[in-house]
């Protein structure tokens, strides 16, 4: 099947050949024909299965028709949980409506100055992308009329079930016509989002077409158990150093973490910057735009960057905390191996995460092999788990070095952090309150204990 075979419209089709897109993917094949045919739709679609655009080109084939109803208010709506995938939401719609004439997009996202996004909310808009909390504030001014909205499209509907956002999306979607075709993707589709779905959409199309337990092939998993936090710094500088890295996300379970492993790595010659949702608009965008253009190297973030980030240089992916939910550890490893290139994926875990482990591999449905670095051993093996160690054998690496990497000082702001917010943050292996005072101190004569983070 092609595209043309989806009877887009020819100036839809022309971006995307453009774009060097030949062959729809499985979950635009079955969605793209059921929205064109008006039909309310629940998806399960997991990240680099080309979701955006599934239900992107169906939006402006709607656009490429005048509206029947007079105003400026906007025709579509696509909600999102960050405003990093708000951003790239509204990029993937300029770039495939390059050809209609006369779409206007634009974001309302948090950390935006009210003056710019009123500016932009009282001009004639057809696509409105935005995250719930700011759109709701806009709602309750009056600044928004939807009496012109055709479609309302919740993107990563579970993770706004997570974040706490399920309650805005209803107060949004009360606002908007009852008219409208509603489109819900999610990376699952369990009971909680059975239950949203049976609120706002109509007799709506099931479609699955990615498991859950996406075996996610281009990736190599490797997993370093850790003693202490001067362990885990002492692997992390080990594994920044590998030549083969070109750019790296390294995920941390707060913000003040994110900020202070940013900090420390920085003060040791890495490019690197923190990302996370205490930053403003305008941080977070020159941090992704400095991240894209490869004057960064290292990216520290908290969960807010593990959907929504799509850089084909991202070679490593590090969880230097593993993330709360097994699922999200799926959407972390994916910003690496985009695009059929390969990556790698590092997780740092200590004996007590054991069962936590096993619940992510029976989540993807594959073991991660326990990686030992001569010099870096754990102290402490692994804890028996159903008649033996968790894990794979563990496979011996020889220790590389490379130079530090030489990027370019990066002017990026740290803030206060609170942990447990909408942003995501699910909680971490080590907590403040519970480590032991070698990891509250990370007090180490050992030369790899650059990384230390301070209480």
């Amino acid at each position: 099947m092609s595209f043309e075979d989806l009877k887009l419209n020819p100036a839809i089709i022309k971006a995307i050949l453009d774009a060097g897109y030949t062959t729809p993917t499985p979950i635009q094949k079955q969605a793209i024909p059921e929205l064109l045919s008006g039909h309310d739709i629940m998806a399960s679609a997991q990240t680099g299965t080309g979701k955006t655009a599934a239900f992107m080109l169906p939006a402006l084939h709607l656009l490429a028709s005048p509206s029947k109803t007079q105003g400026r208010g906007p025709r579509v709506l696509v909600l999102t949980p960050t405003r990093e995938l708000a951003l790239q939401v509204s990029e993937a719609a300029k770039k495939y409506g390059k050809y209609l004439p006369r779409t206007k997009v634009i974001s309302i996202l948090g950390g935006m100055p009210y003056p710019l996004q009123n500016k932009l909310l009282s001009q004639p808009v057809d696509i409105l992308v935005a995250t719930p909390g700011r759109l709701i504030d806009h709602i309750q001014r009056g600044r928004i009329d939807f009496k012109r909205l055709e479609m309302l499209v919740l993107d990563e509907a579970d993770r706004m079930l997570d974040m706490g956002f399920i309650d805005d999306v209803e107060m949004i979607a009360a606002a908007t016509p009852a008219t409208r075709q509603t489109l819900l993707f999610s990376a699952t589709l369990d009971g909680a989002i059975d239950k949203v779905a049976a609120k706002l959409l109509k007799s709506p199309k099931r479609i699955q077409v990615a498991s859950q337990k996406a075996r996610l092939d281009n990736i190599e998993q490797r997993l370093h158990y850790v003693d202490d936090m001067s362990h885990k710094n002492r692997l992390l500088n080990h594994v920044l150093r590998d030549e083969a890295l070109k750019q790296a996300i390294v995920f941390t379970a707060t913000k003040r973490d994110a900020d202070t492993l940013a900090d420390n790595l920085y003060s040791q010659g890495y490019a690197a910057a923190a990302l996370h949702g205490d930053m403003n608009q305008r941080e977070r965008t020159r941090t992704l735009t400095k991240l894209r253009s490869g004057g960064l190297r290292v990216l520290v973030a908290t969960d807010v960057a593990a959907r929504g980030i799509d850089i084909a240089d991202i070679t490593h992916v590090i969880n230097f905390d593993l993330p709360k939910f097994a699922e999200d550890y799926v959407h972390r490893i994916g910003r690496t191996g985009r695009a059929g290139a390969t990556g790698v994926a590092v997780s740092f875990a200590s004996n007590r995460d054991s069962a936590h482990l096993m619940k992510i591999e029976r989540y993807t449905g594959q073991r991660i092999a326990s990686h030992i670095i001569p010099g870096l051993e754990p102290r402490i093996k692994p804890r028996v788990q159903d008649g033996g160690f968790r894990g794979t054998p563990s496979v011996t690496q020889k220790r590389k070095r490379s130079p530090l990497a030489n990027g370019s000082r990066h002017d990026f702001s740290t803030a206060s952090d609170t942990a447990g917010n909408k942003n995501g943050h699910r909680g971490r292996s080590f907590s403040h309150d519970n480590r032991t005072s070698s990891f509250r101190n990370g007090n180490s004569s050992s030369p790899g204990n650059h990384f230390a983070r301070t209480k």
